[in-house]
C-alpha cells in the first residue's frame, strides 16, 4: 500500500498544483476568453450530457484502431523479414529511411486527393505515421539479438525456422513493444491533426469547431485534456503487454 500511494501521490500532487496555479491566474487577470478549471468541468460535462462527446471519442479511437492496426498487420513482418535477411534490409532500409522523415502531415493534401474527406484519409495518414517506428524498431531488434543465442541454437542443430521461431521472436517481442508504443502515440498525435483539417468528427473536429462556434474556450481545453487522457491510457494499455510470460525476462529489475 505504502508502495503504491508513494507512486500515486506525486504526480497527483503536481497536477493538483497546476490546477490551482491556473485557477488563480485566471481569476487574477479576470481573462474574459480564457476558462477557469471549474468552467472546463461543466463544459465537459454538457458534451457528456448530450452524447456530443462520446461520439467524437468513439469517431477518434476507431480511425487509430483501424490505421494501427493494418500499421501492424504490415510493419512486424516486414520489420521481422528486414532484420533476418540481409539482402532485404540492404534493399529496403535506403527506401524506408527517406520515407520516415517525412512528417504525417506533409501527406495529408495527397491523403484527401487520393481517398477523398472521410475516414480513409486519416485512416492512411495514421497508418503511415505509425508503421516506420514500428517496423525500424522490429527491425532494429532482430539484429541486436545476443549472438550467443543463435549460436547455442546452432550448436544444437535447430533449422533456421525453429530458430526464428523459438529464439527471433521471443527475443524481439520486447522491441516489438517497444515500437507498438511509439507508433500508438504518433498515430494518436496524427488523428486529433488530420481530423482539424478533413473531417467533421473526432476531438480534432470539437477542437476547431469550439473555438469557431462561439470562442467556446472551455471545449477546447476540455478537449485538449480529454486527447491526453486517452493517450495516457492507450500507452498505458500498451505496456500492459510487457507483462506477458514470453516478454517479461526482458523488464526483470
Amino acid at each position: 500500500m505504502n508502495e503504491r500511494l508513494s507512486r500515486i501521490l506525486p504526480p497527483l500532487a503536481v497536477m493538483a498544483l497546476i490546477i490551482t496555479v491556473w485557477w488563480a491566474v485566471v481569476v487574477r487577470t479576470e481573462s474574459p476568453i480564457f476558462p477557469t478549471p471549474w468552467q472546463v468541468v461543466t463544459g465537459t460535462l454538457e458534451l457528456a450530457e448530450d452524447g456530443t462527446l462520446w461520439e467524437h471519442i468513439g469517431s477518434s479511437l476507431f480511425r487509430v484502431g483501424c490505421g494501427f492496426g493494418l500499421a501492424m498487420l504490415v510493419a512486424i513482418p516486414l520489420g521481422l523479414w528486414m532484420g533476418w535477411v540481409g539482402g532485404a534490409y540492404r534493399t529496403f532500409n535506403p527506401i524506408f529511411q527517406m520515407l520516415r522523415p517525412i512528417s504525417p502531415i506533409a501527406w495529408i493534401p495527397l491523403a484527401i486527393l487520393w481517398f477523398g474527406v472521410g475516414d480513409v484519409s486519416p485512416i492512411f495518414l495514421i497508418f503511415i505515421s505509425s508503421v516506420f517506428p514500428m517496423m525500424v524498431q522490429t527491425t532494429s531488434g532482430v539484429h541486436t539479438i545476443e549472438r550467443r543465442y543463435l549460436r547455442a541454437a546452432a550448436n544444437f542443430g535447430v533449422s533456421r525456422t525453429v530458430l526464428f521461431r523459438r529464439v527471433v521472436i521471443p527475443a524481439v517481442l520486447p522491441e516489438i513493444i517497444v515500437g507498438m508504443r511509439i507508433g500508438i502515440g504518433v498515430a494518436w498525435l496524427v488523428v486529433v491533426a488530420a481530423e482539424m483539417i478533413a473531417l467533421r468528427s473526432g476531438l480534432g473536429y470539437l477542437i476547431m469547431d469550439s473555438r469557431n462556434a462561439g470562442n467556446r474556450y472551455d471545449l477546447v481545453i476540455a478537449s485538449m485534456i480529454i486527447i491526453g487522457l486517452i493517450g495516457l491510457l492507450l500507452d498505458g494499455t500498451t505496456r500492459l503487454l510487457e507483462r506477458l510470460k514470453t516478454v517479461k525476462w526482458r523488464y526483470v529489475r
